[in-house]
């Protein structure tokens, strides 16, 4: 299992996403789920990506492998709808490949889920979550943020705090790794380390910069942890008891 979440926010986009893809007694495996689309100063496109890491490898490998070719790819759509388009169809080419073999009717879900996210010159930034079927629904001003993967752990925290109109990036990215620690400490399939990247609107700045990556002995994140948990301590101690139990 994985987890992953994208916001656009008027402030800009974030992207956020951990490394767990087994989780076991005596199987862990970590496995990059972001991926980066640049052109300086022209388009800044980035993937997130939860689901069967087999497929998941081969869409990108796909993207990756078509830049370098004639027709179209993620460097040279016109906007980021055309580019979740053709991420929605390089998924639904890999699944339809890959489960010819009848392995679907065994038990086998090749299925898997996609955030595409950036900003390409001439629109304003986009976010879409494109589906196992190679459908897509686009994030908009009331819905400013997609999770996929392990995301009920983490839902809460965001409803409560993120706005698409006040909240800046770094108070995004606050309630986001909020959003991870709350998940990491219920579900074992999510794990450390995060890898975050933040693009200001307009501004193409990113330049190929690999995404910050948070371990576990980064202190910001560890005072975040520190504190949050701390804090629901105290709030939950100032809530009054139940007035019926003894009446």
């Amino acid at each position: 299992m994985t987890y992953c979440v994208a916001m656009r926010l008027r402030s800009g986009l974030l992207f956020a996403s951990d490394t767990r893809t087994n989780a076991g007694v005596d199987h862990i495996a970590s496995f990059r789920k972001m991926y980066q689309f640049q052109i300086p100063h022209q388009r800044e496109i980035v993937v997130l990506a939860a689901g069967n890491l087999a497929t998941t490898q081969s869409v990108l490998s796909l993207l990756n492998a078509r830049l370098s070719g004639d027709g179209e790819h993620l460097l040279n759509v016109p906007s980021l709808y055309d580019g979740a388009v053709l991420l929605g169809r390089t998924l639904k080419e890999v699944v339809a490949r890959d489960a010819g073999g009848g392995m679907q009717g065994q038990g086998v879900d090749f299925g898997a889920n996609f955030l595409l996210g950036g900003q390409i010159k001439g629109e304003g930034p986009r976010l879409f979550h494109v589906y196992p079927q190679g459908n897509f629904i686009e994030a908009t001003e009331d819905t400013p943020y997609f999770q996929i993967g392990e995301s009920k752990y983490g839902k809460p925290i965001i409803d409560r705090v993120i706005s698409y109109e006040t909240t800046p990036l770094d108070e995004a990215a606050k309630c986001t790794l909020v959003s991870f620690d709350s998940t990491i400490r219920s579900n074992l399939s999510v794990g450390l380390p995060i890898d975050m990247l933040m693009l200001r609107a307009n501004r193409f700045e990113q330049a190929m910069k690999p995404p910050h990556r948070i371990g576990r002995d980064d202190p910001y994140f560890l005072s975040l942890r520190d504190g949050w948990s701390k804090g629901l301590r105290e709030v939950f101690d100032e809530l009054p008891n139940e007035p019926w139990f003894d009446s």
